[in-house]
């Protein structure tokens, strides 16, 4: 169990109660811009393992999949913290680099690897997927 996460200036809180469902790497057009060029990972948890201390923006759009997605940062020093299909879906996932530990979880797959750079550093020993994946049940 990842026991915490939070933004870089610690406005924002994350107490985290239970163990990500799933961890991926993501290499979609999207989360490249929010990677700053690279993918990003993400450690998704069921809602209810997570509480939120602090306010938190939110951006909402819709994912290269199509579905709506909703990335959410720190308003004051704009770490990048969640991204989620919205306010109603039943995982929410933490960008790895906000945990407390990101040793504490390791990616299980790599997602969108087909929009990945041709320099992207891409782990072949994890499942890949060249867009978008099954939902996580």
């Amino acid at each position: 169990m990842t026991a915490g996460a939070g933004c870089r200036c610690g406005q924002v809180r994350i107490a985290i109660a239970g163990d990500p469902v799933r961890v991926r790497t993501c290499w979609c057009r999207d989360c490249q811009y929010w990677g700053s060029g690279n993918g990003t990972t993400n450690a998704a948890y069921r809602r209810e393992d997570l509480t939120i201390d602090g306010q938190v923006t939110w951006f909402d759009g819709v994912a290269d999949s199509g579905n709506p997605m909703s990335r959410g940062f720190c308003p004051v020093c704009g770490t990048p913290l969640f991204t989620g299909n919205g306010p109603d879906a039943p995982f929410l996932a933490i960008r790895v680099g906000a945990l407390d530990d990101p040793n504490a979880v390791r990616p299980t797959e790599t997602i969108w690897v087909a929009s990945a750079p041709d320099w992207a550093s891409i782990d072949t020993d994890l499942p890949q997927s060249a867009g978008q994946p099954p939902s996580i049940k």
